[in-house]
């Protein structure tokens, strides 16, 4: 039987290196994102019987539609959401419909995602999310962002609560920092990479196939017996502190 993967936000960054893995783990992978052309390289890259489809995961129907089609006969043995995005802004200054947009990706999202894989994930499939060091870890300007990802922690165990009973395993991520397409705007704030190493207890950055390797044990047999977890992959920075990304932003301005 076709052991069939979506693996959303597979365009760049994680959801990349995720479904290339999946695709090494002998799983038939549905590349889907908004990005539809990005997806669809993606997919040529890996070649048949890998395919590319568009979603949006604040559009309901978007997704609803893109897990019946993608189920095919034999249903999905494992779903992966990667979307979300940030921004920065102190609370005092953000608008509302700023706060509102990440939400409505990274959180309400990842509702609805699991609303909609749910009936075609059978005993034994798995869905994970990808949640972040900022769901257990604050940081100044990203109120947004750590909201919605320390939202997206607590989906995820009721979400293990709800579906256990159907032998359902439901799981996240929390990666540190990983350079990718999502990150690249702080990386290029003078101080905040060398101020993130020196507070990460095995001294580096992540990288894509290091939350790859952690999405792969999660579908995998090899983590039969673990549901609602939500796994911190950032080499010991949650132990630690967040970078001062308003103190790096304001010796740029000059401030």
């Amino acid at each position: 039987m076709t052991r069939r993967a979506v693996v959303i936000g597979a365009a760049s960054g994680l959801g990349a290196a995720i479904a290339t893995t999946l695709a090494e783990d002998d799983f038939e992978v549905v590349l889907a994102d908004r990005n539809l052309d990005g997806a669809e390289a993606n997919a040529i890259k890996l070649g048949g019987p890998h395919t590319a489809a568009t979603v949006e995961v604040t559009d309901e129907d978007s997704v609803q539609r893109l897990f019946a089609e993608a189920a095919g006969s034999d249903g999905l043995a494992a779903v992966v959401n990667c979307a979300g995005f940030s921004g920065y802004g102190v609370i005092a200054d953000l608008a509302v419909a700023d706060f509102r947009s990440v939400i409505d990706v990274c959180l309400t999202g990842g509702f609805v995602v699991i609303k909609h894989a749910a009936p075609y994930l059978s005993e034994g499939s798995t869905l994970v999310s990808l949640a972040s060091l900022n769901a257990r870890q604050p940081a100044i300007g990203m109120s947004a962002y750590c909201a919605a990802k320390a939202g997206l922690a607590m989906l995820t165990e009721v979400a293990a609560l709800e579906l256990g009973p159907r032998g359902i395993r439901v799981n996240a991520v929390s990666p540190g920092f990983v350079h990718t397409p999502l990150t690249e705007g702080a990386a290029l704030v003078p101080g905040v990479i060398e101020e993130y190493v020196e507070n990460t207890a095995l001294g580096r950055t992540g990288t894509p196939q290091d939350i790859a390797d952690a999405v792969s044990f999660l579908c995998s047999p090899k983590s039969s017996w673990m549901t609602g977890e939500v796994l911190d992959i950032n080499g010991g920075a949650h132990l630690k502190r967040y970078p001062d990304i308003q103190t790096h932003i304001m010796k740029l301005a000059g401030t």
